[in-house]
């Protein structure tokens, strides 16, 4: 028996490992292959002749993956794009800072608070968040499976040829997908609802989840050192789940759909973390459902048009590259609003104090009853006002009254100021006392801390 390691271009997701490797051992002499991502390798044991180069990259065209020997110089030309033009990373780069660009502008109109991740978040965004996850993590994880399971679907259903038998075994299996997301996703939000979240384990956990979501970015973006830390299912296992003879049926593509809420996919363990955290089957089951539903276009095109992902592989790294990018901005974006809902503002008290001995008396509220009355309106997209200035250890009385659209102003915490949340009504007003025990600066937001503004206690 001989072995021998060729360099393979184009390989970059552990389904590209699965897919190599069974076409290898569908080759005559080849008795077995082990490809790495990591290393861009492929070890191959062989009896006779060494399968030549020639004959590798022409049986691996369509799927767009070129052998080379070790000590082959790097080419000049990949997958048809030319060194000599812009580097794909700076490309990418300058494509994601445009979007960024334009997400902060609409962040300060109050236009982009939906674009926000968290467990209040619009069914919209974890849709959009589904698209993303589908063009990237999930279409190299669940796609693979589906490109393993073609071969046979097509034997099963597509005898006359015709168009609807060969849709049929892949919207079984998004089908499938989606309902079983719906269904467990209501599972999570029960657990949850028995835990009783508190907002600070709330805004800890979806600062983890962000740290996740940035450990994502960077594979996306190619970093080699965190590849062998990708979310993944053992390899033994995952050709367990790609072997067609162990899924036999024509109502097995529903039930594969269904299993793929347990492939361990970054993306789909940051939803579900987020269905937990809604504390409701009726949330947790829309935001799974909307998540998958999110990722069916990109699975059911690389069902239907068997390849990888797109058919100019160049293409596809800078679309991952760009996601990478904007994963990690809205990661990062996500934990600075978390930090707010945590009181982490940043002010010095001492330096506040001090500056509080010539406080203008002027602009501090009427005292009715005894207490501090200020008022306010929340809408959907800010506070007004968003500032107010109280004394020290007087009661305060907070009128805050909602408008009809609220979106993610739901309700207002303070955690320096009060514990617990004010909850709001649209149309209706909210009312929340306390007596602030300390002189300084202190924030307060919506649950998310994406709506902000700031309360000054003075002497």
């Amino acid at each position: 028996m001989n072995k021998y390691t060729y360099k393979v271009k184009g390989m970059h997701c552990a389904s590209c490992e699965i897919l190599i490797e069974k076409m290898l051992l569908e080759l005559p002499n080849i008795k077995s292959a082990k490809a790495s991502t990591g290393k861009g390798e492929v070890v191959v044991e062989f009896e006779g002749s060494r399968p030549n180069l020639e004959r590798l990259n022409k049986v691996f065209e369509q799927e767009k993956y070129h052998f080379s020997d070790l000590a082959t110089p790097e080419l000049s030309v990949e997958a048809g794009f030319d060194k000599q033009k812009a580097n794909p990373t700076l490309v990418a780069f300058n494509i994601a800072i445009f979007i960024i660009i334009a997400f902060l502008i609409l962040d300060k109109m109050g236009v982009a608070n939906f674009l926000s991740l968290s467990s209040t978040s619009s069914l919209f965004t974890f849709f959009g968040f589904g698209v993303l996850a589908g063009l990237s993590s999930c279409a190299a994880l669940v796609g693979g499976i589906i490109l393993s399971m073609s071969k046979q679907w097509n034997s099963l259903y597509s005898n006359e040829q015709s168009t609807s038998k060969k849709l049929q075994p892949h919207i079984m299996f998004n089908t499938g997908r989606v309902v079983s997301y719906i269904i467990l996703g209501g599972v999570l939000g029960l657990i949850g609802s028995r835990l009783q979240i508190s907002l600070k384990f709330t805004a800890f956990l979806i600062i983890v989840i962000s740290i996740l979501m940035i450990l994502l970015g960077l594979q996306m973006l190619g970093v080699k050192a965190l590849r062998k830390f990708q979310l993944a299912l053992p390899k033994s296992a995952t050709r367990k789940i790609a072997n067609e003879n162990n899924f036999q049926g024509k109502y097995m593509p529903f039930i594969m759909g269904a299993l793929t809420f347990f492939l361990p996919c970054g993306f789909t363990i940051t939803t579900q973390g987020l269905a937990l955290l809604s504390g409701s089957i009726f949330s947790g089951a829309l935001i799974m459902g909307a998540f998958a539903l999110g990722t069916v276009p990109s699975l059911l095109f690389i069902g239907l048009s068997s390849v990888k992902f797109s058919s100019k592989p160049h293409l596809a790294e800078r679309f991952s590259k760009v996601a990478g990018f904007l994963v990690i901005f809205f990661a990062l974006f996500n934990m600075s609003n978390q930090a707010a809902v945590l009181g982490f503002t940043g002010s010095n008290s001492d330096q506040i104090q001090t500056q509080n001995n010539n406080t203008d008396q002027s602009d501090l509220p009427p005292i009715v009853n005894g207490k501090q009355v200020i008022k306010m309106t929340a809408s959907g997209s800010k506070d007004t006002p968003n500032y107010f200035k109280v004394k020290v250890r007087i009661p305060v009385r907070w009128e805050i009254t909602a408008s009809n659209s609220l979106g993610c102003n739901g309700a207002i915490i303070s955690s320096k100021l009060f514990d617990g949340a004010v909850d709001l009504t649209p149309g209706q007003v909210s009312v929340k006392e306390f007596t602030p025990q300390n002189a300084g600066t202190f924030g307060f937001s919506c649950t998310m801390g994406m709506i902000r503004g700031t309360m000054e206690v003075v002497n």
